[in-house]
């Protein structure tokens, strides 16, 4: 590798982070674990490192709560690790949709240094961003000084776009280090597989779809499998939309924008997913800006967004990241994409939750949310809400016609007291 005068080990790569500086990691999959266990090795140097993240998959130690007292974390999505963090005050949320991350960054988030998960570099030096496009070009342009893990587990996914240059690295870590898997769910349960059948309905052909990772997207890819043309512009896609690309199920065809590539900006799944997208010229990563940008997305004709939730009530807003009162995640792509679809020419929006959550005890679908509940998604944007028990468009409905839909999809244990709620509230 050149630029041996750049190449050392973790250990010194760390050294070049000072205290009191901001670093931002790369995101998920691409999560830089060889430089972040080094990190928490050399804790005691920090007393105010300050990391900027997302969603890390993989090894996150970094965010036990015993060393708050070194890092101090900023993030737009409270996920597993950071979770209880973020509501215990020990690390900061910025509500965020994911589209604009990137514009945060070198702006209200300093990149002082920037911690990159890259591939070796191709025989003119450049190294791919591999499995996560999303906000690394964004903090590559915007940082200080560069950190990379050239790692020769990293799979070449997408093209210059999602490339930086070998000489503009500051240190370079060479390393073999496996990226974080997320094995296929497995067999969908009875909730999961009535969901996914309701949603395959609400799919035709020549759609282009935004897609997740889990048990119901897992389900709904499960149904597809007799349509015929459909192609995928999403935040990420999984090793699900595999087996459809395989069969040729999704293609690409009739897709508006960049026909015949398969576009996303972060990719997480099992091994199975790397090795597909590895030089693979059907799949395209583009910057999260571009990617999630309602205005392009609306650029596929037929897009249809899946997404989930926590809650609706019956006026059709949904809360998909708060739960009483404290967050549980965060906006995600959600919105981004629900908007999209809407402004896309035959698009569609889905949102898909089981009709209960703590064992059938809570009704997912609630006459008012509780204070302090978040509205991620306003009633005006939705237009489908689905549960196992079908689906509720509410798109152009009144607000007694929503209740009414909403209601129908509940679980029956909770039907009578939605509609009597909605009756005290309305009649």
């Amino acid at each position: 590798m050149k630029n041996h005068d750049k190449t050392m080990t973790a250990a010194g790569a760390v050294k070049l982070i000072n205290d009191g500086e901001q670093i931002v990691t790369s995101h998920a999959a691409a999560n830089p674990q060889v430089i972040l266990r080094e990190l928490v090795a050399q804790r005691e140097r920090f007393s105010d490192l300050k990391i900027f993240h997302v969603l890390p998959v993989g090894y996150t130690d970094y965010l036990l709560p015993e060393y708050s007292g070194h890092f101090r974390h900023v993030t737009t999505f409270a996920g597993p690790a950071s979770r209880s963090l973020v509501n215990a005050g020990l690390a900061d949320f910025i509500p965020s949709f994911f589209r604009d991350v990137p514009g945060l960054l070198g702006d209200r988030v300093p990149v002082d240094v920037a911690v990159v998960n890259v591939s070796p570099p191709d025989a003119d030096g450049y190294c791919s961003l591999g499995v996560a496009c999303d906000y690394n070009v964004a903090a590559v342009e915007n940082a200080r000084r560069i950190v990379a893990q050239v790692n020769e587990c990293m799979p070449r996914v997408g093209g210059r776009e999602n490339a930086v240059h070998i000489s503009r690295f500051d240190a370079i870590v060479p390393c073999a280090d496996p990226l974080p898997e997320i094995p296929p769910p497995g067999a969908s349960s009875a909730v999961e597989s009535a969901i996914g059948q309701h949603i395959a309905d609400l799919v035709k052909d020549g759609d282009t779809l935004q897609l997740g990772i889990g048990g119901i997207p897992d389900a709904v890819l499960g149904f597809l499998g007799d349509k015929k043309d459909l192609g995928i512009h999403s935040e990420m896609f999984s090793d699900g939309a595999v087996g459809l690309i395989r069969a040729g199920v999704v293609n690409g065809r009739r897709k508006t924008l960049m026909p015949g590539r398969h576009v996303a900006t972060f990719l997480v799944g099992s091994r199975v997913l790397y090795d597909f997208v590895a030089d693979n010229p059907d799949v395209v990563m583009l910057p999260v800006d571009r990617v999630n940008d309602p205005n392009v997305i609306a650029q596929n004709d037929n897009l249809v967004s899946i997404n989930s939730c926590l809650e609706v009530d019956l006026s059709g807003q949904v809360n998909a990241e708060s739960v009483a009162g404290r967050q549980f995640s965060g906006i995600g792509g959600q919105v981004d994409f629900i908007r999209g679809a809407r402004m896309s020419r035959g698009g569609r929006s889905i949102i898909a939750m089981p009709s209960t959550a703590a064992k059938g005890t809570v009704s997912r679908i609630v006459a008012n949310f509780s204070p302090g509940a978040v509205v991620t998604t306003s009633r005006c944007d939705v237009d489908h809400i689905v549960t196992e028990y079908g689906v509720a468009s509410l798109r152009g409905c009144t607000l007694r016609q929503r209740a009414e839909a909403l209601t129908a999809i509940a679980h029956p244990d909770f039907r009578n007291g939605l509609a009597e709620e909605f009756s005290r509230k309305w009649q």
